[in-house]
């Protein structure tokens, strides 16, 4: 039974908590509020913290003979209480966890019910130095949303939910192997008994046309079982960027029923799972015993209110992925509906899930965090696009209130020594998740620079809050372990849809406002794209654009080449926004795209050349040598290919020809462009074109620049 739709909701309070709970309660002056939601989409609530009571009242038949009857709640953001008849059922913590209160009792007293819920989710600081103690990730963090919101509410459905004497209360259903010859699944389950009773578990496949029995002896109570079942000859799932005729991706539909009282149905669980393995060596991903060059973004929630956003914008964000060439998008600092992961598996799409943490946390966590952890691999193991776990999101985090020299000394510093956040938190995090899985690769913790002894994946700001755009090459010249996983990169640019900035306003905009409720950062664009240098709106949210689109392009470019020696992949930062922002995404909050966009999904193009890009300027008689690549994702060789190359200046031309076979998945050097500067100031091009069973092109541009 679907207990969502119109619930009556108020300000909780000491007094009003208490008696709200009772059947005769009149609560004919609170307030409509909608379930699943958010309570400030209530205008009552609409700049409450909570806590907000919530009542339902609904009709239920006794349950009858041995049938057991339970409440499942399937999100609360962050913590609730909750009450049936004025009977208290327990409590919840985690926005993301289902729980399930049995009530068997409650509904053979009588068919009329008052179901009672206080919702409670503290704000948080919003200084990024500070430590946190809900485990709500993005969704109370300024850096996705507005400091602002409030997330509270019963955000996910709420139901009535009957069974026989024995009850799957949970369900993990896992690959642990997959070869053409033979897939092995891995179930375990926790069957709660209403007393001591013998049980078959009965797991089919379909297809497959596969039917496995596991009998058990069961107490009264909670029981942990755990069983394996192997599927022959399967249609291996495979990720579309491996998938040899990008045909939709095989699904399986896995059902456990729990037959108990000689043989009777007692309760099922069904999962949709695709019989696949993953492996990650140095950061490089192989799915099925395929290496896989992972061309990701990370992906913000979809919409602060993530409750209320319709299916098909979850499953929008994943078909604009797939358009801009990605192959992975990282489920950033949040776990998200079920939707998203059903359109990741059916399109072929890998994810990157982090579990909800973000900077750092209060030692208070430790516990309530282990429990979520195991808690999200019940929740999301069995979809094969869940690639990677990530336990925590930057735990060390940049402090923007600090001027860029300090900041990187800060930094580093931070990365080096050890802390409670990534010293033990993360440690206690990343075994919980190995242990409750053991199928897919974990990583403690994102942003730590990797080192002899440690470290995670890189992320590199360079042309945002330090360095230059352009010092990527060189950087990982010097150190090239740094480039083995690109976390994170870009530049903060303006939107199109940007009505809300106020841009009338002109040059004297609100930037208080839209820094503390936006997510624009003034101080870093006074670096590299001033306001003062502008004359109009339009002209500087240009250059923001630009800005953001050149950086993308020639970061993944520049990673690109670097295939697999050491590079396994990147996550440009980001793809949407979840509110109205100035931000890192490619598309803003209506999903309208910005340049960027364009930029990325040209460097992602399954085949790409590539040259060492020209300096800014040059002087007359430079010596320039110039390495071109081509780069190719696709799973066969590109025989007989040409690339011509040709550099123009004023009054002048040069052209080089190259021929030769690109391998498959691989970045083949071409050769290398050398010339002298000529000496016609003015603007130098290069131009590069592949031709053959491929073609791409790309261009280059510099000035000649007289010497003083």
């Amino acid at each position: 039974m679907d207990l969502g739709g119109t619930w009556r909701g108020a300000a909780g309070g000491e007094e009003l908590s208490r008696r709200f709970v009772e059947s005769d309660f009149d609560d004919a002056d609170w307030v409509d509020l909608d379930v699943p939601g958010h309570w400030r989409s209530t205008p009552a609530f609409s700049s409450s913290d909570g806590p907000v009571l919530h009542r339902r009242t609904f009709d239920a038949p006794r349950p009858a003979g041995g049938r057991r009857s339970f409440v499942v709640l399937e999100g609360c953001f962050y913590q609730s209480d909750v009450w049936l008849d004025a009977s208290y059922l327990g409590d919840t913590e985690g926005y993301f966890l289902p729980h399930a209160f049995e009530v068997t009792e409650q509904l053979r007293d009588r068919e009329q019910h008052v179901l009672a819920v206080e919702v409670t989710c503290d704000p948080e600081a919003r200084d990024p130095r500070a430590t946190k103690r809900n485990l709500t990730g993005a969704f109370q963090d300024p850096g996705f949303v507005d400091p602002d919101w409030n997330p509270g509410g019963i955000w996910r459905p709420v139901g009535l939910v009957e069974t026989g004497p024995v009850r799957i209360a949970s369900l993990r259903v896992r690959t642990a192997e997959a070869t053409a010859a033979r897939a092995l699944l891995v179930l375990s389950a926790t069957l709660d008994a209403a007393e001591a009773d013998e049980v078959e578990l009965r797991t089919t496949v379909d297809p497959g046309g596969v039917e496995h029995r596991h009998p058990a002896q069961l107490t009264a109570g909670a029981n942990a079982l755990s069983w394996q079942v192997e599927v022959r000859d399967p249609a291996l799932w495979w990720p579309r960027a491996l998938s040899p005729d990008r045909a939709a991706p095989s699904l399986v539909d896995v059902q456990v029923e729990a037959l108990a009282g000689g043989g009777a149905p007692s309760d099922v669980a069904r999962r949709r799972t695709g019989l696949r393995q993953v492996r990650m060596h140095h950061f490089t991903l192989e799915v099925n015993g395929e290496r896989l060059f992972v061309k990701g973004a990370t992906l913000d929630p979809s919409r602060m209110a993530l409750g209320e956003a319709p299916a098909a914008d979850l499953q929008r964000d994943v078909a604009l992925a797939q358009d801009a060439g990605l192959d992975l998008l990282r489920v950033h600092a949040h776990i998200s509906r079920p939707e998203l992961y059903e359109a990741a598996d059916q399109a072929g799409l890998l994810l990157w899930q982090d579990l909800p943490l973000r900077r750092r946390y209060d030692r208070s966590v430790r516990g309530p965090a282990v429990h979520q952890a195991e808690a999200a691999v019940d929740l999301l193991a069995h979809h094969p696009s869940v690639a990677v776990w990530c336990a925590h999101d930057d735990p060390v985090g940049l402090d923007p209130t600090l001027p860029p020299g300090r900041l990187v000394r800060r930094h580093l510093r931070d990365q080096v020594l050890p802390s409670w956040n990534k010293s033990v938190l993360d440690t206690a995090l990343g075994q919980a998740l190995e242990k409750a899985d053991g199928t897919r690769p974990v990583v403690p913790n994102a942003g730590l620079l990797p080192r002899p002894t440690g470290g995670t994946d890189t992320f590199a700001w360079l042309g945002w809050y330090h360095g230059d755009e352009r010092d990527l090459p060189g950087w990982l010249r010097r150190l090239p372990a740094l480039g083995r996983f690109v976390g994170a990169f870009g530049a903060q640019a303006v939107p199109e849809t940007a009505g809300w900035m106020e841009p009338e306003r002109w040059p004297d905009l609100d930037w208080e406002r839209l820094g503390r409720n936006h997510g624009l950062q003034k101080a870093v664009f006074d670096q590299r794209v001033p306001p003062a240098d502008f004359s109009t709106f339009e002209s500087w949210r240009a250059a923001t654009q630009e800005h953001q689109a050149t950086l993308l392009r020639h970061h993944v470019e520049e990673l690109r080449r670097r295939k697999y020696r050491p590079t396994g992949g990147f996550c440009q930062h980001s793809l949407v926004d979840a509110h109205p922002a100035v931000s890192w995404s490619v598309l803003d909050h209506e999903r309208v795209p910005k340049p960027g966009l364009a930029a990325l999904r040209a460097a992602c193009a399954p085949v790409i050349v590539t040259a060492d890009r020209l300096a800014p300027s040059y002087a007359p008689g430079a010596a320039v040598a110039l390495d071109v690549h081509v780069v190719s994702d696709l799973r066969h060789p590109l025989p007989a290919c040409t690339v011509h190359a040709q550099l123009t200046w004023p009054g002048g031309s040069h052209r080089w020809t190259f021929g030769g076979d690109v391998p498959s998945d691989a970045a083949a050097r071409v050769g290398t462009l050398s010339f002298e500067v000529p000496d016609a100031p003015g603007s130098l091009g290069l131009d590069l074109d592949l031709s053959g069973p491929a073609t791409a092109s790309a261009a280059y541009r510099s000035r000649i620049v007289p010497s003083p």
